[in-house]
């Protein structure tokens, strides 16, 4: 086996998720997959491409066929075996009968008049105090942002992952690091939090 064969960016995160899962309830991905309708153009042919177990994010922010897309990658994460939310939209998960919502922040409280519809709620937390509100509310696990340097126009100062993990251990909810996660930092934060990411996995896999 080649040293280039080894260090692969799918090898890498693949042992990445290998470590998330160890540590992670049951129920719960290793790695989410986060779509973006420009950082993520084709999300069906990544989530084609993603191992079973894993997870898919669909965050459509008001796309006009965002109904056909979510209907398609419904279907594609029942044929993988993976699991499947979409973002800030009930009335879709519902309808295109996916395991459940991931709720930004800001909309979080919403989580408890769903509560019984759905098998998994995740939601965002950019901050300790933001993540520690999500205790009132009934969430699985929380997506922590920004972890690392990232481009997106949204993010924010990188936590780091040595503050992550602090943040993670004090956590009433496991954690998914966001914000910059690649493979090359995955093994970072995998042994004591989820992996999410949008733009390393569509070149990895």
């Amino acid at each position: 086996m080649t040293l280039k064969r080894q260090s692969s960016p799918k090898r890498k995160l693949l042992a990445a998720a290998r470590a998330a899962r160890s540590h992670l309830p049951g129920g719960l991905p290793p790695v989410l997959f986060l779509t973006d309708p420009s950082r993520t153009p084709d999300p069906v042919a990544t989530a084609k491409r993603l191992p079973a177990g894993w997870g898919v994010i669909y965050r459509h922010f008001g796309a006009a066929d965002a109904a056909a897309m979510a209907s398609a990658l419904a279907r594609i994460c029942r044929e993988r075996g993976l699991c499947f939310l979409i973002a800030a939209d009930p009335q879709l998960a519902m309808a295109t009968g996916a395991d459940g919502v991931h709720w930004p922040h800001a909309k979080a409280a919403a989580s408890r008049k769903w509560q019984s519809r759905f098998a998994l709620m995740t939601a965002s937390a950019h901050s300790p105090e933001e993540l520690r509100m999500l205790a009132r509310y009934p969430v699985d696990a929380a997506l922590v942002s920004t972890v690392f340097a990232s481009n997106s126009p949204s993010a924010r100062a990188p936590l780091g992952a040595l503050r992550l993990r602090t943040i993670a251990r004090s956590s009433a909810c496991p954690v998914f690091a966001l914000g910059g996660v690649s493979a090359g930092n995955a093994a970072q934060v995998a042994g004591f939090s989820g992996i999410a990411a949008v733009d390393a996995l569509t070149p990895a896999f």
